[in-house]
């Protein structure tokens, strides 16, 4: 059994989607960061692992789940319907044959309006840098990834909000981790977007990266 960690902030429209489509031999952990629209009690029903995070941000959400999974390798993914839990496979697949320590989905937009121009100028930014600073040619900062569990832990990824996601891939680099990336199918998302669908929440992510890079 595999542990998918799905942080959440009000995603009771796209949670029966994407819960229903999760692979065999996967646990769904879904931990609810404040929702106020019955996100949990929605992914409960639809037969996820519930917990609750009440300090709201990105990485406190994604370490909480950390925390209570059990599987040896976990994933983490989205849960706005963004991305198919049936290609976490696609993921997975270089840490079961023993290629990589860290995989990242890199995001394939399969129509014009899945990843604004902004969030995808603001990602391709992240990326140059992140290779100026650490020589990883990665092209996306991708949600959805995976690694082993306790392996994660020893990082000691600190930031708990939007800055999570970068931090890992800088302190995976700086412990030699072999880090690969892997295409992912992009999707509009179901409902209303709190990060890269708005220029707002987009300025808010950059800034708490550029908090991790300083």
């Amino acid at each position: 059994m595999i542990d998918v960690i799905l942080p959440v902030l009000d995603e009771a429209a796209a949670l029966p989607w994407v819960l229903s489509r999760m692979p065999d031999g996967v646990r769904p952990v879904v931990v609810d960061n404040g929702s106020l629209d019955g996100s949990a009690a929605v992914a409960s029903a639809h037969g996820a692992t519930v917990i609750s995070e009440p300090r709201r941000g990105f990485g406190a959400a994604c370490f909480a789940g950390l925390i209570a999974a059990t599987s040896d390798v976990v994933c983490f993914m989205d849960a706005d319907a963004s991305m198919d839990p049936r290609q976490l496979h696609r993921v997975l697949q270089p840490l079961s044959d023993g290629t990589a320590d860290l995989v990242l989905g890199a995001r394939r937009p399969t129509a014009g309006g899945a990843w604004p121009l902004h969030a995808r100028l603001a990602n391709r930014a992240l990326a140059l840098e992140l290779r100026r600073r650490s020589g990883l040619d990665l092209r996306d900062l991708g949600p959805m990834r995976a690694a082993r569990r306790t392996a994660l832990l020893e990082l000691g990824v600190a930031d708990r909000r939007f800055g999570w996601p970068l931090e890992m891939v800088l302190r995976a680099a700086a412990a030699d981790w072999t880090i690969a990336e892997v295409d992912v199918d992009y999707h509009p998302r179901t409902g209303r977007s709190k990060v890269t669908g708005t220029v707002r929440g987009t300025v808010r992510a950059v800034r708490d990266m550029a908090a991790v890079l300083a």
